[in-house]
């Protein structure tokens, strides 16, 4: 217990150090280099300084794991510490529980953090402040089909809930049926509310004796059930920045639409399953980390095991990169490197569970 605490203790000490470092230098960097420092309010000014270190932390709290188990393993070697708790008849397994502890709570929460829209999208708000100089964009000209539906929005707002100058094509058997045209829609209670719409309905068959096209007013009318706002505008505007619930209601509505779902898969693998390379990262250098300074130049094994993490984290972000843009499967891209990680760590921790 009293190793468990001392480790931990120092662990998190510097991850968060490193972390705040990291954030620090990427915002600084983005701000010099972007544009928006010629945006004049200094509320959006501030908004973007903030949606760009949650987009940092999105980035780097995985390998800021990595970097602040080195620096304490450095640490505990470099105070003999290390070798104390070795004497005292503690394990290498012994060591190591606290580094996996904390790694993969900390891994947890960071998943966690993705169920937020303001965290998850973080890059896309701070984008929207960069180019157009407002906090939010509307979707503009979203064309869609949905349950034999197709759907025109000429504007949307998500986060409203909102759209105008609305038109939806129902077809039977490839024929066009009747077009419903409205101003305004709002999504309640899973539906789009039209409060008045016109109804063009076609006859079945068209000729001299048929009724012909009748147009109707209609008060209060629901349609496109469960269709979310935000689902929308990221599926159908190819956009990647899922939140975890949003992923996983566009999985669940569009499971039965004709539309591929690979970029929402690899979302969804993206942000549960990527994030775990740094706990198996801890695992697997921390048994090639020496016990004492005296036996390994302890200030070239840091640079050389800084610089294989970040080899490796920046191979696993190429292939993510290559998953998210379906150039290969998101299996490929993201399941199988972790897994091919995590079984790496796992032989490691078996090896030395019983050694000292």
């Amino acid at each position: 217990m009293l190793a468990f605490k001392y480790v931990s203790y120092h662990f998190l000490k510097y991850f968060f150090i490193i972390l705040f470092a990291l954030v620090l230098f990427s915002v600084a960097f983005e701000y010099t280099s972007k544009s928006v420092n010629t945006v004049e309010s200094a509320n959006l000014l501030l908004i973007f300084l903030v949606y760009k270190s949650f987009y940092a932390i999105d980035m780097l709290l995985p390998i800021s794991l990595v970097f602040a188990m080195i620096s304490t393993k450095i640490f505990l070697i470099r105070s003999n510490a290390l070798v104390s708790f070795y004497s005292l008849g503690y394990s290498r397994v012994d060591i190591l529980k606290p580094f996996l502890v904390v790694s993969v709570l900390i891994t947890g929460m960071y998943v966690l953090m993705h169920f937020s829209s303001s965290f998850s999208k973080a890059n896309s708000h701070a984008k929207n402040i960069e180019d157009n100089a407002e906090y939010l964009s509307p979707t503009r000209d979203l064309f869609f089909s949905y349950k034999e539906k197709f759907v025109y929005f000429s504007k949307m707002l998500p986060l409203q809930s909102r759209a105008e100058d609305i038109r939806i094509f129902t077809a039977v058997n490839g024929s066009l049926k009747e077009v419903v045209i409205a101003s305004k829609a709002v999504y309640e209670d899973d539906f789009w509310h039209i409060k008045s719409g016109d109804i063009i309905k076609k006859p079945d068959n068209l000729g001299f004796d048929s009724p012909g096209i009748t147009v109707i007013n209609n008060q209060d009318l629901r349609l496109l059930e469960g269709f979310k706002p935000k689902i929308l505008d990221q599926v159908y505007e190819g956009k990647v920045d899922f939140t975890i619930s949003d992923a996983i209601d566009a999985l669940l509505i569009l499971k039965d639409e004709n539309i591929n779902l690979d970029t929402i898969k690899g979302a969804l693998y993206k942000i549960i399953i990527y994030p775990f390379f740094a706990p198996c990262l801890v695992v697997i250098i921390f048994f090639f980390v020496p016990i004492s300074a005296r036996f390994l130049n302890v200030s070239l094994f840091s640079f050389g095991a800084i610089i294989a993490t970040l080899v490796v984290w920046g191979v696993m972000f190429m292939l993510s990169e290559f998953a998210k843009n379906k150039t290969i499967p998101s299996e490929v891209g993201i399941l199988l490197p972790v897994t091919i990680l995590f079984l790496i760590a796992l032989r490691q921790w078996y090896k030395y569970r019983l050694k000292t």
